[in-house]
C-alpha cells in the first residue's frame, strides 16, 4: 500500500487556523499511511502548530530545504520507502519539480484555488 506525503504548512496546517479540515477529511478516508513533509525548524514547528498534525512529521530543518531533491532522497532512505511507494501532494511548485526530478508521483495543490476535489481525484487515481 503506497503511503502519502502530505505538505505542512500552506496546506494541511494552515497558519493561524491550525489544522485544514477539508484536507484531514480527504487523508482520513484513505487507509494508507501518512508523513507530513516540512522544512521547519524546532521554532517553526512550534510556530506552525506542527504539534497538532495527526501524522509522522519528516523534517530536515531546512538542511535541505524541499526545493532541494537531496530532501526527498533523504525521506525515502530514512523510510526505506521506494519512488512507487509514495505520492505526495505539495503547495510548493519549486518543492512540486524537486520531488519530481527524483521520480515521485506528485500534485501541485493550488494553495489560492484550494481544489480539493482535484486532490481527491489525484489520491484516489494514484493510489
Amino acid at each position: 500500500m503506497k503511503t502519502i506525503l502530505v505538505d505542512a504548512v500552506n496546506t494541511l496546517v494552515l497558519k493561524g487556523v491550525g489544522l485544514n479540515k477539508e484536507i484531514l477529511n480527504i487523508l482520513e478516508a484513505f487507509p494508507n499511511k501518512k508523513i507530513v513533509l516540512t522544512s521547519a525548524d524546532d521554532e517553526e514547528h512550534k510556530t506552525f502548530g506542527l504539534d497538532a498534525v495527526p501524522y509522522k512529521v519528516f523534517t530536515l530543518k531546512h538542511n535541505p530545504n524541499k526545493t532541494d531533491p537531496n530532501y526527498y532522497r533523504a525521506l525515502l532512505k530514512e523510510y526505506g520507502l521506494n519512488i512507487g511507494d509514495v505520492v505526495y501532494f505539495e503547495h510548493n511548485e519549486e518543492a512540486v519539480k524537486s520531488a519530481e526530478e527524483v521520480g515521485i508521483k506528485t500534485f501541485w495543490y493550488d494553495p489560492v484555488k484550494k481544489d480539493v476535489a482535484e486532490l481527491r481525484k489525484f489520491l484516489e487515481t494514484n493510489l
